[in-house]
């Protein structure tokens, strides 16, 4: 962490993103989804894997499974060979089977609007609460994945390591109507910028602001190279 006043690392945390905000504009949820249960599903199904390869198998689960009493009721063998690709796939029908009984017992079937809820029912943490809460109510979140607890300690916006106590921290720092879209602008930027291993630090554009600058490769050409996104039309580096 840099020696800084809580002031001054609010404004530079607020400053840093409104620049991922302009480098990110078109920022959202890459969980494909129509309705708040297709989305709680995906999330579930997204834990130590891809969106990309959630959303290969949704089509299908969700063709298949409609309602919560459809999952409630579904034949184990059958989902797992559906979720399969996704890994652990036998925790992850036991999950959603669980999930379907929940909401049809205790929520007449609808996803819950409120995370003192979301977190009673199978499977759902604070990140899957606030990933559905934030994408398909607009309740406003912050989605505390391994992109966002990895680029926020990096940005020095906080030292914490424990999930929920990242979620109180970084969430002080904005206001509240920006949680959710500040979760989707870092998720993106540690997705196809600031990579775990090797940081596109000359191509970022937080890079003035950041205490974690030279982690990787500071070169602009060599940086953009490892860039793992194309800029929508418009938007600035």
């Amino acid at each position: 962490m840099i020696d800084e006043t809580p002031l001054a690392r609010t404004r530079r945390a607020r400053r840093m993103y409104r620049l991922l905000h302009e480098r990110y504009p078109y920022a959202h949820c890459e969980l494909d989804f129509e309705t708040p249960l297709q989305l709680l599903v995906a999330t579930i199904l997204s834990a130590q894997t891809t969106d990309v390869g959630v959303n290969k198998v949704t089509p299908t689960l969700f063709d298949r499974y409609r309602t919560a009493a459809d999952y409630a009721a579904a034949d184990r063998e059958e989902m797992e060979s559906i979720v399969r690709p996704t890994g652990f796939y036998r925790a992850k029908t036991d999950s959603l089977i669980r999930l379907g009984a929940a909401l049809e017992e205790r929520f007449d079937g609808e996803v819950p609007r409120r995370l003192k809820d979301l977190v009673t029912l199978p499977g759902v943490g604070r990140k899957t609460a606030n990933v559905v809460l934030g994408n398909a109510f607009g309740v406003p979140g912050i989605t505390v994945d391994t992109h966002f607890a990895r680029l926020v300690q990096r940005f020095g916006w906080t030292e914490e390591t424990d999930p929920v106590a990242i979620e109180h921290a970084v969430g002080a720092l904005f206001l509240r109507r920006d949680w959710t879209m500040l979760s989707h602008v870092v998720i993106f930027h540690g997705r196809r910028t600031c990579h775990a291993r090797r940081p596109a630090c000359g191509a970022c554009p937080v890079a003035r602001l950041c205490p974690a600058f030279g982690t990787g490769e500071t070169d602009p050409a060599k940086a953009e190279r490892l860039l793992k996104y194309e800029l929508a039309p418009g938007a600035s580096r």
